[in-house]
């Protein structure tokens, strides 16, 4: 009895003023909502959690695929560029060397007239030389240019599947448990009309091939060239 109030005397009353008594219901709500959260059930369901990972994996080896495909876009533009330098460079000092030439045989003596003639009945060759040329830098910028709208197509695929897959996985962090296991995500493919795609068609095209429209242009006004500053 005499312990009995012994542990009496010991006891100490804490007040609780209601500052108090809200932080505690605070502090019980916190736990709670954290308890009923979405991801908490994920967490506690082995089927969710594994999917959550598999999907969170498969997002960051997309993201690393769209990173190394658009570094190669940027070498194939870099390419395409330096090969259509190389073009109009190769025309400019041709051209120069055909006027420079045809300018000096125009200027000898008419005793040396004859030689001139003979250069002139020899068009052909320089010719044949920019037209070779013209025909291999042609197909070497078409294919960077299919190459380069390929790669472009599989990037715009996988970034399409990369937003359904990060739409899926919001998805699954929101519902927890009450997401269906069985969805998987979308291609995210839209149908198109067969009639607009073929209105479109050569407009498409020729906006993606303009680079190779415009050499082929350049060849055939480089080939009358020729000829008129070798007989000029």
């Amino acid at each position: 009895m005499a312990e009995m109030e012994d542990l009496h005397h010991h006891l100490i009353e804490i007040p609780v003023d209601g500052e108090h008594q809200k932080q505690i219901i605070s502090a019980i709500n916190a736990i709670s909502a954290i308890q009923d959260h979405p991801l908490m059930e994920i967490s506690e369901s082995p089927g969710h959690l594994l999917l959550l990972k598999l999907w969170q994996r498969e997002e960051d080896l997309s993201g690393r695929r769209i990173a190394g495909k658009e570094t190669r876009l940027d070498t194939l533009r870099r390419e395409i560029f330096q090969l259509c330098l190389f073009f109009f460079t190769f025309h400019g000092l041709f051209l120069t060397i055909l006027f420079t030439s045809s300018s000096l045989s125009s200027s000898l003596s008419s005793s040396l007239s004859s030689s001139s003639n003979d250069l002139c009945r020899k068009w052909w060759i320089p010719m044949m030389t920019s037209l070779s040329f013209c025909v291999v830098m042609v197909f070497l910028v078409q294919m960077k240019l299919f190459r380069y709208w390929k790669v472009y197509g599989q990037i715009q695929r996988e970034k399409t599947d990369n937003r359904s897959l990060i739409r899926c996985i919001q998805e699954l962090r929101m519902k927890g448990v009450s997401f269906d296991l069985s969805k998987e995500p979308g291609n995210g493919k839209k149908m198109k009309s067969s009639s607009v795609e073929i209105k479109w068609k050569p407009i498409t095209w020729c906006s993606r091939y303009f680079v190779t429209i415009c050499l082929v242009s350049a060849s055939s006004l480089a080939l009358p060239l020729c000829k008129f500053m070798v007989c000029a």
